[in-house]
């Protein structure tokens, strides 16, 4: 359950230098969902993989923007304490969706699934990242 805002505006996401570098963009943002997108190409480890890096700084990236719009309800921002990972399939081209959904909207600690998945819909990695939220500072 989302906590009724407090006369705070929903936080917008702005990209960050890596993001641009990796060619992210967003698609849908909200409590209850952000959506992102990448490109395989640029993004390749040196046998012609998305590298799994990548995967972990997208998907590190979506499911915080996730959970600092959920903060930004509260007033609050929000910090990673832990990213975990599987990487299930690989992909040498085309464009991933980044998907990033709540397990748990709390008021201290929030927690996100994140699911990588290729154009035809199949699973390359999954994710979860928790977040601490923090009163923001003046």
């Amino acid at each position: 359950m989302t906590p009724e805002p407090r006369n705070a505006e929903l936080w917008k996401i702005t990209l960050g230098e890596l993001d641009e570098k990796m060619g992210v963009k967003i698609i849908e943002e909200s409590v209850e969902r952000v959506v992102a997108t990448m490109p395989v190409e640029g993004n390749r480890q040196s046998f012609g993989l998305l590298h799994g890096g990548a995967s972990l700084a997208v998907g590190e990236a979506v499911g915080s923007w996730a959970a600092v719009i959920h903060a930004s309800t509260l007033g609050k921002t929000a910090v990673g304490v832990d990213v975990s990972a599987t990487h299930h399939k690989s992909a040498r081209e085309g464009l991933i969706t980044i998907t990033a959904t709540p397990i748990h909207l709390g008021g201290t600690v929030t927690t996100h699934e994140v699911l990588i998945n290729n154009a035809a819909g199949e699973r390359l990695c999954t994710l979860r990242i928790t977040n601490l939220l923090l009163d923001r500072r003046a």
